[in-house]
């Protein structure tokens, strides 16, 4: 069993009437439907995959999703789900949250839908730490209108709405995640099956907000826009897998790897020029700073490849359960109160 995979699966083991339940058990009867050749139907099997191992009834899991193609989730489960409005789905998450702390509430959104007009509430969900898991899934594009560009968008970028090229700067979800102190933070793309489902089932055993952007094309609008990013023949040079703890090496063999020169990181040849496996950046998602999930976000092409894994894992106590405390503590002390006297306490006036 590799690093990652020791990382995602040391939650306690479900019982042994909920382990009964399998993949098809988290199907619905709906008919999928998205463009054919769509990564949202190997995110949907790989969400559907992980759902059973983590041991919790169908009754007590609720998804809730905003607008855009990925916002379909809800109806393709077979659990609660809530089909919300235009950036919106963290903040009724945190209501379905903080209303029920012992559900397991899932968001499922775009870079559209929680990037543009849901930025501030995705945000505001990051920081306050509740104990729910959001997938991001970014096509860097707005699918469901018809090919927009979208916040995510590289800049000069063709579009419907931008025919000369947009002039706006992206928002780089993965940067802006660690910004809110999000507790973990995840990269992962649709092409390696595998890695994406051992990041969603670790984001999903996470106690805290877990964010995890979940990189793919759109088929129809924006067709290979990741490039080499997904080309099983050159990859391996493109993608650096993050592992707790590990030296990072990429590259066939893994004979390239990451090592800072002054301040900055750089590709090094390992074995060569007297470059040794201990010269190499070790991966700390675990550490107290941000500042090396910071470096490792802001790897990008054709400079460097892209990191894939956990950035960011700490544990930090809940917006939740921290809410559940107060309540408790108000009761012990003051009693549970009644709602008309409340409405009838302190100052009050009389309008003739």
């Amino acid at each position: 069993m590799s690093a990652y995979e020791s990382e995602c699966c040391t939650a306690d083991q479900p019982d042994a009437t909920i382990s009964l339940l399998t993949k098809k058990d988290f199907q619905s009867a709906q008919e999928v439907k998205w463009c054919p050749g769509c990564g949202d139907f190997g995110i949907l099997s790989q969400v559907q995959n992980v759902l059973p191992k983590l041991g919790i009834p169908r009754e007590k899991i609720v998804f809730v999703s905003g607008i855009g193609c990925s916002s379909r989730f809800p109806y393709y489960l077979n659990t609660y789900g809530i089909h919300g409005i235009h950036g919106r789905a963290p903040a009724i998450a945190m209501g379905v949250k903080c209303a029920n702390p012992e559900l397991s509430v899932w968001v499922v959104t775009g870079d559209g839908d929680s990037l543009s007009i849901g930025t501030n509430h995705l945000i505001h969900c990051l920081r306050r730490n509740l104990d729910l898991t959001i997938l991001l899934l970014n096509n860097q594009i707005y699918g469901l209108t018809k090919g927009q560009y979208s916040p995510t968008s590289e800049f000069g970028k063709k579009t419907k709405s931008s025919p000369l090229g947009t002039i706006e700067q992206p928002i780089h979800p993965i940067p802006l995640a660690l910004a809110a102190e999000g507790t973990f933070v995840a990269r992962t793309v649709f092409a390696d099956q595998a890695h994406l489902g051992k990041t969603i089932e670790a984001a999903a055993r996470h106690k805290g907000t877990s964010f995890v952007e979940i990189r793919q094309n759109c088929v129809v609008f924006n067709d290979n826009v990741l490039g080499t990013f997904t080309d099983a023949d050159t990859r391996g040079d493109h993608w650096i897998y993050l592992e707790q703890g590990r030296p990072i090496r990429f590259g066939k063999d893994g004979r390239k790897g990451l090592a800072m020169r002054g301040t900055q990181p750089e590709i090094v040849a390992v074995g060569e020029g007297g470059v040794r496996e201990e010269n190499l950046i070790v991966h700390d998602a675990r550490g107290a700073s941000n500042s090396q999930a910071y470096l490792l976000a802001g790897l990008a092409p054709p400079e460097f490849p892209t990191a894939l894994g956990i950035f960011r894992q700490v544990e930090k106590p809940t917006y939740d359960d921290l809410l559940m405390d107060q309540i408790d503590d108000a009761i012990a002390k003051n009693g549970r109160g009644e709602l008309a006297k409340l409405l009838n306490a302190g100052t009050t006036w009389l309008v003739e």
